[in-house]
């Protein structure tokens, strides 16, 4: 009984009269534009293009590099690069005999020596490094001392070698 009632109250309730959709209203048509020159036309059409595009003029190039590429520096010689490694390392701003000999440590195969110029800063030297104002080269290291070779420019014009030793101090 009860599935008979709520049929007769689903099938009363589809009788209704509902008005019918309404119909679609026709687009409008569109109306044909004057024909313009030519020279008229490919100038609107340009603005439109520029119009349309990014302007990337305020923003920052991505690809630029962050540090500035530094500037090429003359060649220089041989002679002149030697003079500026000599002028730039503090090891060859003192005379030779300035340096004071600390200690030596030898080896199997180079001895090494170890100078103190007359700030206190420390070096080891090995042989055949330059050591002094006037590009002495170390010849040997030896357990008493280190023998250091000095060619100069004397008023005359020759080079002079000067042969110049470092001893370790004596204890007392």
């Amino acid at each position: 009984m009860f599935a008979i009632a709520s049929m007769i109250a689903v099938a009363s309730g589809c009788k209704k009269n509902e008005p019918a959709p309404a119909a679609p209203q026709p687009a409008p048509v569109a109306k044909p534009k004057p024909v313009q020159n030519v020279a008229s036309s490919s100038a609107r059409t340009a603005t439109q293009k520029t119009a349309n595009q990014f302007d990337f003029s305020s923003k920052k190039d991505p690809f630029k590099p962050y540090i500035a590429p530094k500037p090429v520096l003359p060649v220089l010689s041989a002679q002149d690069q030697k003079s500026t490694l000599k002028n730039a390392l503090p090891i060859h701003s003192f005379e030779v005999n300035q340096f004071k000999l600390i200690g030596v440590v030898t080896s199997t195969r180079d001895n090494q020596a170890m100078v103190v110029d007359p700030t206190g800063k420390g070096y080891v030297i090995k042989v055949g490094m330059t050591i002094g104002k006037n590009n002495g080269r170390v010849t040997a290291i030896t357990t008493n001392g280190v023998d250091v070779v000095e060619q100069f420019k004397d008023e005359s014009g020759r080079v002079r070698k000067e042969n110049q030793k470092i001893t370790l101090p004596r204890k007392q």
